[in-house]
């Protein structure tokens, strides 16, 4: 995995990001197609695996 320094933070983060709006509790959004906890933690463990460090949690823009 390339890294790069997340601005003046001295971070190391992942190019590649792993966005997270549609992992959770479907319950607490207005999203039918939200996975909840179980089956998202298979994709979750493939980026850590991957070495992706970098995770987009906004709820929408």
């Amino acid at each position: 995995m390339r890294y790069v320094t997340l601005g003046r933070t001295g971070l190391k983060v992942s190019r590649i990001c792993l966005g997270c709006m549609s992992f959770g509790d479907g319950s607490r959004g207005p999203h039918e197609w939200t996975l909840d906890e179980t089956a998202s933690r298979p994709f979750f463990r493939q980026a850590l695996e991957a070495g992706i460090n970098f995770f987009d949690t906004a709820n929408g823009y």
